[in-house]
């Protein structure tokens, strides 16, 4: 595709200004004038998709490439290939990185998508719309931590769901590759990657002596699942309702009893929030490379290791009873004790708070609901290991508030909303704490002559403080912030929709480790700022 010069920062900075305080929905005649080289509305190209997110770091020395995966997304057909070790690198490598490149052109919806290698899940994506002209991207993962799955040749899975006829024209093309860094393992691999059998029956080896379940949750499917976030109880009238409305909350249980909860995180895909010229060049923060939810189960370690299957299953709460709509595949991360070949173990403790999931729904021209849920888990445990016993406790609170207004027709519709994922794990004298944080506040306006506005910002904010002692040994804190505004005509075909729209992303991640700090603005569809801080 073809790509446009660069604009100043600073008529990225004045068209974002400019579009972000206008109050009423914004036709044509709205927006400020834009800056030379910025077209009025959109075309039909646009800037290849981008991410302020930092590339994953490389190190030096000798590397080997693998082709993953190669093929051409049209309908529900798995690819299906087997992978080959890498020749020439051994089978110790310092780090591995997966890189998918994509590119699609013509009308096409957003489409999720996963990876596995040897029942494996080491990705999952979804993709972004394109252009008639065509567009290009790339996401890239570290993905070291699956070594074990890429020590010796497997099976190959790889679908992106997608649907090509006379209306949706774009097939969606696609490679990816491993590269590995030959060189010392950093030590912090996992032993052994496991996945469930067809029974969600776990068997893991006698000797681990840390045990982390890593589950790719994502809420999806194309039903209301997919906007979790903005459903509502009954009976109040709006076109998504759920049981007891918009609290999730994604559990994982060992034979039964709870073990992990968490918040899941709100992606919004690429055509999200009804508008997809928000997304176009710029996508919400996650969107192309999900991350799972991690639940240590090293409290549960003496119960998993006597050799036996044990049922670990995941749940979603919030979602009614037999409904679809969730994805939950789940990897086990096991690191064992090389010079035992049993450890043994107990669990020792097990707090679990009530479970708080109110919604109320309150009534009138514009209609109201109020979402408050949180809930809170302790667990704790030993294990005897040929260095000694150790103690892992686990603890977690979450919460989650939201007020979420729209009016009859839901010709306007807004939410704000804020989940918190607090979570600390103590081992020996060492503790880890994680404060998460996610952040939803958007309108959604239909006006006269159908015109479409969406404004959104979006937070994914994370703090992490290890501690040894009670001394600070390393820390980081991640704030991702995601602003939108776009606008278009609705109902009619997609050359006379005159669309206009600003995006922005900021990724700051400080910490013992360094500074990384990027700014990306977009105006339709010119990458108009690319800004490094650190």
């Amino acid at each position: 595709m073809k790509r446009r010069i660069v604009m100043s920062m600073l008529a990225g900075a004045t068209l974002l200004a400019g579009t972000l305080l206008g109050t009423g929905p914004a036709g044509a005649a709205d927006v400020p004038a834009p800056a030379a080289g910025v077209p009025a509305e959109f075309g039909t190209d646009w800037h290849d998709p981008v991410t302020a997110a930092p590339p994953v770091e490389r190190p030096s020395g000798k590397t080997c490439e693998v082709t993953l995966a190669q093929a051409q997304f049209r309908d529900f057909t798995p690819y299906r290939g087997t992978y080959t070790p890498p020749d020439g690198c051994g089978d110790r490598w310092s780090k591995v990185v997966l890189q998918l490149d994509g590119k699609v052109k013509g009308r096409q919806y957003d489409r999720l998508g996963y990876l596995h290698v040897g029942g494996v899940e080491i990705f999952r994506t979804s993709t972004p719309q394109p252009s008639p002209d065509g567009i290009e991207w790339s996401v890239e993962k570290d993905v070291t931590r699956y070594s074990d799955t890429f020590r010796t040749g497997r099976d190959v899975e790889m679908l992106i769901g997608n649907v090509v006829d006379d209306t949706y024209t774009g097939v969606l093309d696609v490679k990816v590759t491993l590269t590995f860094y030959q060189g010392r393992p950093d030590g912090k691999s996992p032993d052994r990657v496991l996945t469930l059998d067809g029974d969600s029956a776990l068997t893991t080896p006698r000797n681990s002596e840390r045990i982390v379940a890593e589950v790719y949750a994502t809420g999806s499917g194309g039903g209301c699942e997919e906007y979790w976030y903005l459903t509502v109880p009954e009976p109040a009238p709006y076109s998504c309702k759920a049981g007891a409305g918009p609290y999730r909350e994604v559990q994982i249980s060992v034979d039964g009893r709870l073990a992990g909860i968490a918040a899941p995180f709100p992606t919004v895909w690429t055509g999200g929030w009804s508008n997809p010229f928000l997304w176009y060049v710029i996508p919400g923060p996650r969107a192309f490379d999900i991350k799972p939810i991690t639940y240590d189960l090293t409290p549960f370690a003496g119960i998993l290791n006597d050799g036996r299957p044990h049922r670990v299953e995941v749940s979603v709460v919030g979602v009614p009873e037999g409904q679809t709509g969730w994805s939950t595949p789940v990897n086990v991360l096991v690191w064992q004790d090389e010079q035992r070949a049993r450890v043994t173990g107990k669990l020792t403790v097990h707090k679990e708070g009530d479970l708080a999931n109110s919604s109320v729904h309150r009534p009138g021209s514009e209609h109201r609901v109020d979402t408050e849920g949180a809930h809170r888990l302790t667990v704790g445990g030993y294990v005897d290991t040929s260095h000694g016993r150790v103690t892992t406790t686990v603890s977690r609170s979450l919460a989650n508030t939201s007020t979420h207004r729209w009016t009859d027709g839901e010709t306007r519709d807004a939410l704000e909303a804020a989940w918190r994922d607090d979570e600390s794990v103590t081992v020996g004298g060492r503790m880890t704490r994680t404060h998460r944080r996610y952040t939803m506040d958007g309108t959604t306006t239909l006006g006269a002559g159908d015109r479409l506005r969406t404004v959104l910002t979006l937070g994914d904010r994370a703090t992490v403080v290890g501690t040894h002692g009670g001394r600070r040994t390393t820390w980081s804190r991640l704030d991702n912030s995601y602003t939108g505004d776009a606008t278009y005509t609705a109902n009619v075909p997609r050359d006379q929709r005159h669309a206009v729209g600003t995006t922005s992303e900021r990724y700051r991640l400080y910490g013992s480790r360094g500074c990384y700090d990027r700014t990306l603005t977009a105006v339709q569809g010119v990458l108009t700022e690319d800004r490094n801080r650190c």
